[in-house]
């Protein structure tokens, strides 16, 4: 397995059908040598990484209804509509403690996405070279516009990494990673539109150009990311997982019985695929078709 990787895509809280699928991961015992997210997914994958088990259904299920969770009192007070503070200090340090040293001590390589606010660029950090600065880069990768304030790091200006990659596949392949695994969020056919709120982006982000550049491509990018996965998976070169049913969860979902039934669709299409995933491995690509379920 030492060239095949997993990629996450975010989605807020869509990305608790990631939690589901890695969860399954987990209970088998299945790690991918090379890890890449952004976003939630990042999110979610540290947890998968740091071999907690439930943790990730703990946190983003059991504490979604907490006053600062989700609140439009936190966008008009702290600017952001996710409570930041919550999920990656209070949480992670405190109420659901999260495991550091089953996390660097495991030996997978992980890659979090962010998005350079002056350039525009894709900025990744890979967890060996930042010890002790796990979160606040888990933090920048999941600033959402308007919704969460930029975060400084190392003399960049950083947001969620969703906007200049959002399923970052090709730098799995850069790195090296003949096969992927790449889990998404959204049903299949789903394409991204143009937003109307461009012109919002230029108001609240006057200082930052690649930024507003991103975001209003980003669209476009998601859409080409969307037909390569395509591309790729017919060659054999990716196995996709997504969800099956339709979605009734939105990037803000506060609903505890909606998410945990994402959660569980997740749970139960990596139970279905996850032989068809060892067979695919070991398999030339051009045999994959023979070894995905029907």
């Amino acid at each position: 397995m030492t060239s095949t990787g997993l990629v996450l895509e975010g989605g807020g809280m869509r990305g608790v059908y990631t939690a589901g699928v890695l969860e399954y991961f987990m209970e088998q015992d299945f790690y991918l040598p090379y890890v890449i997210g952004v976003s939630a997914g990042a999110c979610q994958a540290a947890s998968y990484l740091s071999r907690q088990k439930g943790r990730n259904k703990q946190v983003c299920i059991g504490y979604v209804q907490h006053p600062d969770y989700i609140s439009i009192k936190n966008l008009f007070r702290k600017k952001q509509l996710f409570g930041m503070d919550l999920i990656f200090d209070a949480i992670p340090n405190q109420l659901v403690p999260f495991d550091y040293e089953t996390f660097h001590q495991t030996g997978e390589k992980f890659l979090i996405g962010t998005t350079d606010c002056i350039t525009g660029e894709a900025v990744y950090y890979e967890k060996s070279a930042y010890r002790d600065k796990i979160l606040p880069i888990l933090r920048a990768s999941s600033s959402l516009p308007f919704m969460a304030p930029v975060i400084e790091f190392e003399g960049r200006v950083l947001m969620d990494g969703g906007i200049s990659d959002p399923i970052p596949l090709k730098r799995s392949e850069q790195d090296g990673n003949q096969k992927n695994i790449v889990i998404l969020t959204r049903n299949d056919g789903y394409l991204k539109r143009r937003s109307k709120m461009n012109w919002l982006a230029k108001r609240f982000y006057p200082k930052y150009e690649g930024l507003i550049q991103r975001l209003d491509d980003r669209f476009q990018k998601y859409n080409d990311t969307i037909s390569y996965i395509s591309e790729k998976e017919a060659s054999g070169d990716v196995y996709v997982i997504r969800p099956t049913e339709p979605l009734k969860v939105s990037r803000v979902e506060r609903d505890p019985v909606k998410l945990t039934e994402l959660y569980e669709q997740g749970y139960e299409d990596a139970a279905k695929h996850l032989e068809h995933i060892k067979k695919w491995i070991k398999q030339p690509s051009e045999l994959v078709k023979d070894a995905s379920p029907s």
